[in-house]
Order: structure tokens, then sequence, then C-alpha cells
């Protein structure tokens, strides 16, 4: 499998659907993004900490493919990098079709395990009406195919911007594939 290009990096301190665009972000080891509100050994996604605040954080960087915007622009919906509150939106890589970990080596040190796919949620209609439909759909067995990219961890830290290398890594077989995280 091929790599791709990082396109744009984006991170918020603050709770927040969008997270704006930074000229570079810092990925720390076990925890995820720098200053992000979803850093973290622990889950900080809210939902995720009502259930049980003590689970390990399996989503501490959210990572976008910038073709589902180009995607999502066919059907009349305008959606920047940082608007669906991903940290690092790529370009040239099949996030989805990914197995679940994969390691992606980002730059010049940092490496992201891939750990399933991020859950669209209503926020996103709330953000542009009608889009939840064109980010979670069903495939012809009827099964729920998420589009809204994918998330992972830091297992190696390092700053990652705009125009980064992102090789792909596969893990051993047999492949498993994404699923909800």
């Amino acid at each position: 499998m091929s790599g791709g290009i990082v396109t744009t990096v984006s991170s918020n301190g603050t709770y927040s659907f969008t997270k704006p665009n930074r000229e570079g972000i810092t990925l720390l080891a076990g925890l995820g993004v720098e200053g992000d509100v979803h850093a973290g050994v622990t889950v900080k996604h809210r939902s995720r900490v009502a259930q049980d605040p003590t689970q390990p954080n399996l989503r501490q960087v959210h990572l976008i493919h910038a073709e589902l915007f180009d995607d999502v622009a066919g059907a009349g919906f305008e959606v920047a990098p940082g608007d669906l509150g991903e940290n690092i939106t790529t370009r040239g890589i099949d996030l989805l079709g990914l197995p679940t970990g994969t390691l992606l080596r980002i730059g010049a040190e940092a490496v992201v395990e891939v750990t399933g796919l991020r859950n669209p949620c209503a926020q996103i209609d709330a953000f542009r009406h009608g889009l939840l439909k064109q980010v979670i759909g069903r495939d012809e067995n009827g099964e729920i195919v998420r589009k809204a990219g994918i998330m992972g961890i830091v297992l190696t830290g390092g700053e990652v911007g705009p125009g980064d290398p992102i090789s792909v890594e596969l893990p051993a077989e047999p492949h498993l594939p994404l699923e909800r995280v």
C-alpha cells in the first residue's frame, strides 16, 4: 500500500465540533495531539467519559481523507479541513480501507497506530443539515458504512505539518477490518 501526504493539521484546546487549522501540531506518545481537548491516556470524548471515564483513549488522533470533502462537495456540501473535528487531513491514502493495527509514519518521526473508525454523530447534521447522510450509509448487505475518518493512538511522537509524507505499514495478516471506536 502506498503513502500519501498531510494536507492540513488542526487542534483545539476546548470542546468544539470544529478545530482551527494550525501551521503544525505535536503528537505526544501515548497521549495524542499536544494541547488538544481529546489528548490523554483515558477517553476524552464526552459520551465515552459519561459511560466509563477509565477506558483507554483509542481516539487520540482523528484523521480524515480530503477525498471525503471532494465527495460531499459533489452533493452540495462545503466542508473544509478541521470542520469535522479532525486533527490530520490526508490525501492519497484509502484510510477507510486500512486494517486495524496499521502504522502510519507521519513526517520525520511520528507514528500513529490505527485503532478504528470514527462514528459519525448528529453533531454533523447540526454543522451542515443533511451532511450526516453523506458520511454514513449502508452497503449492499445493509451494513453501516462509516466514512468520517479513522482514529488512532500515538506510538511515537513528533511534529506534523502540511506537506509531510505519510507511509503505511500494514500489520501481519490476517488483517482485521476497522470497526467503530
